[in-house]
C-alpha cells in the first residue's frame, strides 16, 4: 500500500524515467565507441593487410616434415589440410594432415568443379582454390571487393584461409537469399557465379 502511493508521486516518477535516460545515453555511447574502435582497426589492418602466397611443394616427394597441419575440419566423410591434400576423415594423420600415401589422398583434386570455380562438394573447392596458379585470380578478387565484403576477409592470414572462407561464404552462388543458382555447384572460389538453372 505505501510503495502504491510513493510511486504515484510525481517526483519518484520523474527520478526513475531520469535514471533510465541516464542509463540509455550512457549504453549508447559506450556502444558506439566500441564500433568506432572495431572500424578503426579494421581500417589500420586493412591498409597494410597482404596475404602470404606459398607455393607448397608435395610432401610425398620430399624429406620436409610438417609438424601441424590446419584442415577443414566440418567434412562428414572428406577433409582438406592446408597442403592441398583431400583425404577420407579416417585418413588424417594426428597432426592433422591428410595421409599422403594413402588411396584416397589426392593433391589439388578439382573433382566436381566446373570451369567457373564452383564446385559441388566444398572440400574439393578449397583444394583446388589452393591451386597455386589460382593466385592471380583470387588476387584480384581481394583488389576489386567491396567495402564490407573486404572486412569480412580482413581477419584471413594466408592463402589457406582465404580459400575456406572464399568457397564458404559466396554471396554469389545464392538468388533471393534463399535458393542456390545452381544446387549441383555451390561452393565457388571463382570470379563468376554459377549459372542460373531454371526452376
Amino acid at each position: 500500500m505505501v510503495l502504491r502511493r510513493l510511486l504515484r508521486r510525481r517526483w519518484v516518477l520523474g527520478v526513475v524515467f531520469g535514471l533510465s535516460l541516464i542509463y540509455f545515453i550512457t549504453s549508447t555511447l559506450k556502444q558506439e565507441e566500441r564500433t568506432i574502435r572495431d572500424r578503426t582497426l579494421l581500417e589500420v589492418r586493412d591498409l597494410d593487410h597482404r596475404i602470404p602466397w606459398k607455393i607448397r611443394f608435395n610432401l610425398g616427394n620430399s624429406s620436409r616434415q610438417m609438424t601441424q597441419c590446419r584442415n577443414s575440419i566440418q567434412g562428414k566423410a572428406l577433409l582438406t589440410d592446408e597442403i592441398g591434400y583431400v583425404c577420407e576423415r579416417k585418413d588424417l594423420l594426428v597432426n592433422g594432415c591428410c595421409n599422403v600415401n594413402a588411396p584416397s589422398s589426392r593433391l589439388y583434386i578439382c573433382k566436381s568443379c566446373l570451369a567457373n570455380g564452383c564446385c559441388n562438394i566444398y572440400e574439393y573447392c578449397v583444394s583446388c582454390c589452393l591451386q597455386p596458379d589460382k593466385q592471380p585470380l583470387l588476387e584480384r578478387f581481394l583488389n576489386r571487393a567491396a567495402e564490407g565484403f573486404q572486412n569480412l576477409f580482413t581477419a584471413v592470414e594466408d592463402h589457406f584461409e582465404l580459400c575456406l572462407a572464399k568457397c564458404r561464404t559466396s554471396s554469389q552462388s545464392v538468388q533471393h537469399e534463399n535458393t542456390y543458382r545452381n544446387p549441383q555447384a555451390k561452393y565457388c572460389y571463382g570470379e563468376s557465379p554459377p549459372e542460373l538453372l531454371p526452376i
